[in-house]
C-alpha cells in the first residue's frame, strides 16, 4: 500500500510538470502574456504547501491522547499557527525591498513541511508549540509573495491566475486530511515524518523553473506601510468592509456546518458529507470567479456572489431535502468564490509595493475571520445554530454597500 501511495504521488507530480513544460514555451507569445505553465507550477506548490498545514486538525485526537492535552490547549495550537499572519504586511515590505519574493516561495514549502511532518515526534506541548510557530511563520512567508508572483505571470488576466492559485489551496483542504490519516495509517503517528520529502522535491522544481527563468525584479527601497496603504486605500477600505461582512458567512458555514447537520440528522457522516460538498463547490467557485472577473469586471462578479450568498444561506436554513442540498451547493460556490477576485483587485492597484499590499490584505482578512469565528460561536451558544446562520447571512448583506464604493 505504501508503494502504491508513493507511486500515485509521483505520477501526479509528473503530470503537473509535464503540463508545465508543454505550455511554458508558448505562454510568453500570447497577447495577454499569461504564462500558464509557471502559474500552474505555483498553484501546484500552493497545493503541496497547504497540504502540510492541514495535518493539524485530522491528527488532533492523536496529539491530545499522546500529550494528555485539554481541549483549551488543543485549540490554542491552531491559534499559534495563525498568529504570525499579523506580521504579513512587514513580510511583504521585506519581500518588496529585498527582492526575495521568489526565494520565499521556493523555500517555504520545505520550511513548513518539516515541522508539520515532525509533530508526531514532539516530546512535549511546548516543543509542539515551537514547531507550529515555525510552520506559522513559514505559512506567511509563502502566502504573502506567492499571489504577487502569480499576478506578475498572469499578464492582463490576473483573475484567472488568482483562480488557479486559490484552487491549489482549496484542494489541499479537501485532500490534506485524507493524506495525513493515510500516511499515519501506513507509517504510524511517530513514523510518518518522511512525508516532508515531497515538499523538498517541490522546492527543487520551483528553484529550477522559477528562479533561473524570471528576470530580477526592481528593488523597492523606499517602501513603507503608510505608502502602501496610501496607494491602495481607495480599494482597501471598501474591501475591508466586504471582508468583515463576509467573515461571518465564512465562519458559520466553514466551522459550524458539520455540527448543524449532525445535530439535525444525528449522523456525523452526513455532517462530514455536507462539509465536503460545500468545499467541493467552493473549489468550483474559486476556479471560475477570477476568470469571469477578467471578462465581466471584478465589481460585477463580486456583486453577483455577495448578493447570492446570503440568499443561499437563508434558503439552506428554510428548506429541506434536495432543495437544501441545492442551496448548500450555491452557498459553497458563492461564499468561497470571492477571494481570487479580491486578490486580483489588490494586485491591479498595488504597483509600487505589491507584496506589502497583499500582506496588508491578508492581515485584515485574518483579523476579521478570527473575530467572526468567536462571535458566531457565542451567537450559536445563546440563540441556536439556525439563528446563527440567519444573523451571518444578514451580516453578509452589509457587504453590498461597501461594494458600491469599490472602484473597478
Amino acid at each position: 500500500m505504501s508503494q502504491l501511495l508513493y507511486s500515485y504521488l509521483y505520477l501526479y507530480s509528473s503530470k503537473v510538470f509535464t503540463f508545465y513544460v508543454k505550455f511554458d514555451n508558448s505562454a510568453g507569445m500570447k497577447k495577454n502574456n499569461f504564462q500558464t505553465g509557471k502559474v500552474a507550477l505555483i498553484a501546484f506548490s500552493h497545493f503541496v504547501h497547504d497540504v502540510y498545514t492541514s495535518f493539524l486538525a485530522p491528527l488532533m485526537p492523536l496529539i491530545i491522547d499522546k500529550l494528555s492535552l485539554t481541549l483549551g490547549q488543543a485549540g490554542f495550537l491552531s491559534t499559534v499557527m495563525q498568529i504570525p499572519a499579523l506580521l504579513n504586511p512587514f513580510i511583504g515590505l521585506f519581500a518588496d525591498s529585498k527582492g526575495l519574493a521568489r526565494w520565499l516561495v521556493i523555500l517555504a514549502p520545505t520550511i513548513t513541511a518539516i515541522p508539520m511532518s515532525f509533530i508526531g515526534l514532539a516530546p512535549s506541548y511546548w516543543m509542539l508549540l515551537v514547531l507550529l510557530t515555525i510552520a506559522g511563520v513559514s505559512v506567511s512567508f509563502y502566502h504573502v509573495p506567492a499571489p504577487v508572483m502569480v499576478a506578475q505571470l498572469s499578464g492582463d488576466r490576473k483573475g484567472r491566475g488568482m483562480s488557479m492559485f486559490m484552487t491549489g489551496g482549496e484542494l489541499s483542504r479537501t485532500l490534506g486530511p485524507m493524506i495525513a490519516v493515510g500516511m499515519v495509517a501506513i507509517l504510524g503517528f511517530e513514523g510518518f515524518y518522511p512525508v516532508f520529502i515531497f515538499a523538498v522535491m517541490t522546492s527543487v522544481f520551483l528553484y529550477f523553473f522559477l528562479e533561473k527563468s524570471e528576470k530580477k525584479e526592481k528593488l523597492r527601497k523606499n517602501g513603507s506601510l503608510k505608502a502602501t496603504f496610501r496607494e491602495i486605500r481607495h480599494v482597501m477600505i471598501p474591501l475591508s468592509g466586504i471582508l468583515a461582512a463576509r467573515a461571518f458567512m465564512h465562519a458559520s458555514m466553514g466551522i459550524f456546518l458539520t455540527v448543524y447537520i449532525a445535530n439535525k440528522t444525528g449522523s456525523l457522516w452526513y455532517g462530514g458529507a455536507a462539509l465536503t460538498l460545500y468545499e467541493a463547490f467552493g473549489v468550483a467557485g474559486v476556479i471560475s470567479s477570477g476568470t469571469l472577473s477578467d471578462w465581466m469586471g471584478r465589481q460585477r462578479v463580486l456583486f453577483w456572489a455577495l448578493v447570492t450568498a446570503p440568499a443561499a444561506i437563508f434558503g439552506f436554513i428554510m428548506t429541506t431535502g434536495i432543495f437544501q442540498v441545492l442551496m448548500l451547493i450555491v452557498t459553497g460556490f458563492t461564499v468561497l468564490s470571492t477571494t481570487p477576485v479580491m486578490l486580483a483587485i489588490i494586485q491591479d492597484h498595488a504597483k509600487e509595493n505589491p507584496a506589502s499590499a497583499n500582506g496588508l490584505f491578508m492581515m485584515i482578512s485574518f483579523s476579521f475571520r478570527a473575530l467572526a469565528v468567536t462571535v458566531v460561536g457565542v451567537i450559536g451558544d445563546f440563540a441556536g445554530l439556525e439563528m446563527m446562520f440567519i444573523i451571518s447571512a444578514l451580516a453578509g448583506i452589509l457587504a453590498v454597500p461597501f461594494l458600491l464604493k469599490l472602484k473597478d
